[in-house]
């Protein structure tokens, strides 16, 4: 009888114990929503979340892992009733594409996600799931996108038809190597902002960009005056979207979308670019931005920089001309707003010791513009697709039974 109390002792004792975590697990793995009778758990939500964070996104993570799993369940739902499957070399492309964006092999990548808690498992359906889904709006939709050599022509500009012209807005944010975190989080969240009201502000009180004074507001922009690789992430702006940060030289510039619109231009294709970059000792001091204020109300043209810089290092000046593509994109990006002999002081070098004091001294005309047509093409077949996409996606949202626990 001793004996056989003990051991249920021992029973009732072990019960009590694993109560909690059987709680707990249950609670975990328990439903945060069902989408068409399909479940997504709370752990897949908290694993998302965990996710979300490792890639530097912002805002309620919660709430944004669990929208994001709801349409992730329509869009399987959608890929499994056309038969749209992803094999596993999809799979693992995929995730080498995404693990690269960091500059890291999957291995790598899935070794640093799994040290901060996230499961291996949540990085592969992420991956498949964006994966099935472009197969589905390639197979419902690839058909209906024909873009027509005169669309390319109009928004390259080119044979004297109308040409694309875009008005945004910008925020350049100087970045040192002690200040680079901080300022990919504050990036991070401009890259959030939904409004003009607020964008505006936030270019007021962080840009280093003279447009600061203006609420970041640019003037009308031909497409053709921006660097061949933003082009694309532009023209898939719709008016009040934000671009993602981009890396810049000493810098990360975000950029809104105010307006887009076709004009009449004449063909011509930029082949060269002249300019000259003077390197002011300072970075973004008192003193050298004050100084950089002085040389701009002194100088008339590129040559007057040779006279700025006499007696002090040859290595500080540099005035030539580049094809477009071969010009940093930092600088690409300030000389597209310039005009002859105007000049810009919004950029620091890497290590944000010396302010990049940028001339535009000229740009040659060419009529070779193939260069940019695949890029061209590529970002209007993208734009529609991603219009018929969402329209999809907003149709498969209101035909399900959604229900949030």
């Amino acid at each position: 009888m001793k004996f056989r109390a003990l051991i249920f002792g021992a029973l009732t004792m072990s019960a009590v114990g694993l109560a909690p975590a059987a709680l707990l697990a249950q609670s975990l793995f328990g439903p945060a929503a069902t989408v068409n009778d399909s479940v997504v758990t709370n752990y897949e939500v908290d694993q998302r979340a965990k996710f979300y964070k490792l890639i530097r996104r912002l805002g309620n993570l919660e709430k944004l892992a669990l929208e994001d799993l709801i349409e992730d369940r329509l869009k399987s739902q959608a890929a499994s009733s056309i038969g749209i499957e992803v094999d596993q070399n999809q799979l693992e492309a995929g995730m080498t594409e995404f693990a690269a964006r960091a500059d890291l092999k999957t291995p790598e990548f899935i070794k640093a996600i799994a040290s901060e808690g996230v499961d291996v498992h949540t990085f592969r359906d992420f991956v498949r799931t964006g994966l099935l889904w472009r197969g589905v709006v390639q197979a419902r939709f690839q058909g209906r996108v024909q873009i027509s050599e005169a669309e390319i022509d109009a928004a390259l500009g080119s044979s004297g038809q109308a040409g694309l012209r875009v008005l945004l807005s910008e925020i350049i944010i100087p970045v040192t190597p002690q200040t680079e975190e901080q300022v990919r989080d504050l990036a991070n969240q401009i890259s959030e902002i939904k409004s003009y009201r607020d964008f505006a502000e936030a270019a007021r009180q962080y840009s280093a960009s003279g447009s600061r004074n203006n609420d970041g507001r640019l003037e009308w922009l031909p497409l053709t005056r921006l660097p061949g690789p933003l082009q694309p992430v532009i023209l898939e702006l719709k008016p009040g979207e934000v671009t993602a940060p981009l890396e810049l030289e000493g810098a990360i510039a975000v950029f809104q979308m105010r307006g887009i619109e076709e004009v009449p231009v004449k063909k011509a294709a930029i082949a060269a670019i002249e300019y000259g970059v003077l390197r002011l000792p300072g970075g973004r001091n008192p003193e050298t931005i004050a100084r950089a204020e002085e040389i701009r109300g002194n100088i008339d043209t590129c040559d007057d920089l040779y006279g700025v810089n006499f007696g002090g290092p040859e290595e500080a000046l540099a005035i030539e001309a580049r094809q477009p593509s071969e010009i940093p994109r930092g600088v690409a990006l300030e000389l597209a707003k310039l005009d002859r002999h105007e000049v810009s002081t919004a950029l620091t070098s890497q290590d944000g010791s010396q302010l990049l004091f940028i001339m535009m001294c000229g740009r040659t005309a060419t009529v070779n513009e193939e260069a940019t047509r695949e890029d061209v093409l590529n970002a209007l077949r993208n734009r529609r697709l991603n219009s018929y996409a969402d329209g999809y996606l907003e149709q498969l949202r209101a035909d399900a039974v959604i229900e949030i626990k």
